[in-house]
């Protein structure tokens, strides 16, 4: 089956100013790929490429089997970054407008719109007007507006910026709901930690720059850091059994606890008895892969420490600053 996305050797500028360099990549039909990296790394301009709303210097790419968004453009749902509804409509005669832009009969449109309403569990919003919603509960809106059309693929950028936790979760389970369904998803983020719960494959971009491309099942494998996080019982207890156990490299503090670093070939699993029956636990567990630490590694050659925290913080849920 033809891939749903096909990107070759695609560069963008902006002046002097590279977005996006030498990128290529390969989305198959059915799969939910993350786009991640921190902010101005050229996410968002590789997404609008996609969606024919910039076109690249060189390089060429491929939407659906055509060639570009423009030719399948009612096959796509698309959330952009900057959102943005008709404040003054009321959420149903919104909803049936774009609908009907997407190809959908009015007949169609408004069978859905009900049922969609109560999929995102704003039943009671289809006669107020937009203006009158709060930021998490337009957001949703919006998401309804690009899928009403049951889209092939559905791209979403950022979908989870500055919403509440609550909202965060009904979005993200909305996203696996479309996987599901068969949709094929690009989902771009700079909170790595949305891209862990919600990705089969990841794609790292920096600097306009593919760093990274895996699928996540791989990358725990082959990033396996052979760390346990341990709570003692007693905060105060003695940790040095710990440290002269054959295997344990290093016990440091960390979150609440404590980080066991082991040798390389240690089974992690094997050990979480040892431990505990050197040191009474009140929590011991394998720390998993953490897409922000993967991240720094690979791009935090030649950076000198400060550098390094200035970009670990710009992978923050709360960091802000324009996408590029």
């Amino acid at each position: 089956m033809e891939p749903a996305l096909v990107i070759r050797d695609v560069r963008k500028a902006f002046g002097k100013t590279v977005a996006v360099d030498d990128m290529n990549l390969v989305v198959p039909r059915g799969a939910l790929y993350g786009v991640i990296g921190p902010n101005g790394a050229g996410k968002t301009t590789c997404i609008r490429m996609i969606m024919s709303i910039l076109f690249p210097d060189s390089g060429d790419l491929s939407v659906l089997g055509r060639r570009s968004a423009l030719e399948a453009k009612d096959r796509i749902g698309y959330l952009p970054e900057e959102r943005g509804v008709y404040r003054k409509m009321k959420v149903g005669a919104f909803l049936i407008y774009i609908a009907r832009l997407k190809g959908l009969s009015r007949d169609e449109a408004e069978a859905r719109v009900p049922a969609l309403l109560r999929r995102v569990g704003l039943p009671e919003t289809e006669g107020k007007r937009c203006e009158d919603l709060s930021k998490g509960m337009l957001q949703r809106i919006q998401f309804v507006s690009a899928v009403i059309h049951k889209p092939d693929l559905l791209i979403l950028d950022e979908p989870f910026g500055g919403l509440d936790p609550v909202s965060v979760r009904v979005l993200r389970d909305l996203v696996l709901e479309e996987h599901r369904r068969g949709a094929t998803i690009l989902l771009s983020t700079h909170v790595m930690v949305h891209a862990e719960e919600i990705c089969q494959h990841v794609v790292m971009i920096h600097q306009g720059r593919k760093v990274l491309d895996e699928p996540i099942a791989g990358l725990r494998r082959q990033y396996d850091p052979r760390t346990l996080l341990f709570e003692p019982l007693d905060p105060q207890a003695d940790l040095s059994p710990l440290s002269r156990l054959a295997g344990v490299e290093r016990v440091e503090a960390a979150d609440g606890g404590y980080r066991i670093a082991l040798a390389d070939g240690a089974d992690g699993a094997a050990f979480i008895p040892r431990i505990a029956a050197a040191v009474p636990a009140a929590r011991v567990e394998l720390s998993r892969l953490r897409l922000e630490d993967l991240f720094i590694r690979i791009v935090s050659g030649g950076l000198q420490l400060g550098e390094a925290a200035r970009l670990r913080a710009t992978l923050a849920p709360d960091a802000e600053g324009a996408s590029v």
